[in-house]
């Protein structure tokens, strides 16, 4: 019997053109994800390399001033894309996984991004976490919705009711073949995935697989269920196409816009102006003042004074220091309002699947927006090393010959990705039981057909 299902399956052209669509869908993604990577790579290259000759080229032309020098040369902070964010390519295509700064301010160069199209952003990336979010379940849908109706319709489901010892493995059956087909198509496309991109074996991709496979899972519950209901095809493929259209759709913008609105952030305007008033009203206060409050910030600079010139590097960079920290009200608040709107959309996101699925593999793939605000609090632990380093060199007038230029390569941070596997994987547990449960409930009646 489950053999004839199967040929019975393959005899459907239309299912063999979803099943082969799919698949191109799939790889397409990938290789879209692999040239995404290729590309991050490739300017983390040019970075490490342009950052020598930009630094050679500045001390080239600034040799007695390290203060004017310290002003031009820009110091990178690299996070390396995992091999796993070609799969799920997140905040990267938005945020930058580079920080090049100055020993400056550091307010208004946090949030310095290169120039991208704002169309192709807008639209955002195919990759396989699309293809699995957003494909798969139409796949799925389109596999389903007949399950039951189509034999009520054509009149075999009284004949299938005497010749089956179960009507309702009778429909497990079939709903098993669409399933061997669709997991194998996942499972193809992972292991080309393994293959084109070197993605590792290790936990992060066992999670990855794993809530693939749940989030496919709760489909399969979801069309089972509305199947279950006994009503005809026009309804069940108009009530799963709805549901999808509120998962996807609807329920993420409305999330946003709810998120956006319960956690405003003004303080993102409010930094910016803040840092740059304190730093440019400082040019016209007495400069007494502009030192009190830096030696209040670093007393162990307190031993340089009050500078008596017109002008001076120790002032400079004291007026550039106040403009940080005279915005770090509004620079801490505009982070916890960061962290708030995350936690808000988590939240949220555990009684919606696609919502869930979608920022779990983000957060596998190391491409949330966690990961972003982790990369800024990096940079400002960076610029402080490298303020509290240069900072007595400029004061005590150093030659900039004098330093090993060569040994200021770009920095590194790793950070792998804490995966708690109660939190991914339970809410998808949860949903595709109780659909199941329920289904199976509805399953008693259908022998009464």
């Amino acid at each position: 019997m489950y053999s004839l299902m199967i040929k019975q399956f393959l005899r459907s052209r239309v299912a063999l053109v979803a099943v082969v669509l799919t698949l191109f869908m799939g790889v397409i993604s990938i290789l879209i994800g692999k040239q995404f990577l290729l590309k991050q790579e490739d300017t983390i290259a040019r970075v490490t390399e342009q950052q020598q000759q930009h630094i050679e080229r500045n001390v080239a032309a600034h040799t007695d001033e390290l203060g004017l020098l310290l002003y031009y040369v820009r110091f990178a902070l690299i996070s390396p894309p995992d091999k796993l964010s070609a799969l799920s390519i997140g905040q990267r295509d938005v945020t930058p996984g580079i920080q090049s700064v100055t020993i400056r301010a550091l307010e208004g160069q946090k949030y310095d991004t290169e120039l991208a199209n704002p169309t192709q952003q807008q639209s955002g990336n195919l990759d396989l976490g699309f293809v699995i979010i957003y494909l798969f379940p139409l796949v799925i849908i389109a596999f389903t919705f007949n399950l039951l109706s189509e034999e009520t319709e054509t009149g075999t489901w009284r004949l299938v009711a005497v010749q089956s010892r179960s009507t309702f493995r009778y429909l497990l059956s079939k709903l098993s073949v669409r399933a061997l087909f669709l997991y194998g198509t996942l499972f193809v496309l992972l292991a080309l995935a393994v293959v084109i991109i070197g993605v590792p074996l290790n936990g992060a991709f066992a999670g990855f697989v794993a809530l693939g496979v749940l989030y496919l899972a709760f489909w399969f519950a979801l069309c089972f269920w509305v199947v279950s209901f006994k009503r005809g095809s026009g309804f069940n493929v108009l009530t799963l196409l709805s549901i999808w259209t509120v998962l996807n759709i609807l329920l993420p913008a409305s999330v946003n816009s709810y998120v956006t609105a319960a956690h405003p952030i003004p303080e993102s305007l409010a930094t910016t102006v803040q840092q740059r008033n304190s730093y440019h009203e400082k040019w016209d206060m007495d400069k007494k003042v502009t030192m009190d409050k830096f030696y209040a910030h670093y007393p162990q600079f307190a031993r340089y004074g009050v500078p008596d010139q017109e002008f001076k590097w120790l002032w400079y960079y004291a007026m550039q220091q106040m403009g940080d920290d005279e915005s770090a009200t509004q620079s801490q608040a505009m982070r916890a309002k960061i962290i708030q709107r995350e936690q808000t959309s988590r939240a949220i996101a555990l009684a919606v699947p696609t919502l869930h699925a979608q920022l779990q593999f983000n957060d596998l793939a190391q491409t949330s927006l966690g990961n972003y605000v982790g990369l800024l609090d990096s940079a400002t632990t960076f610029h402080e090393r490298l303020r509290l380093y240069f900072y007595p060199k400029i004061f005590d007038n150093v030659s900039a010959k004098g330093e090993d230029w060569s040994r200021f390569k770009p920095e590194y941070i790793r950070a792998e990705p804490q995966i708690s596997w109660v939190t991914m994987l339970a809410p998808l547990v949860v949903m595709v039981l109780v659909l199941a449960v329920w289904a199976l409930r509805n399953a008693r009646r259908l022998t009464s057909l």
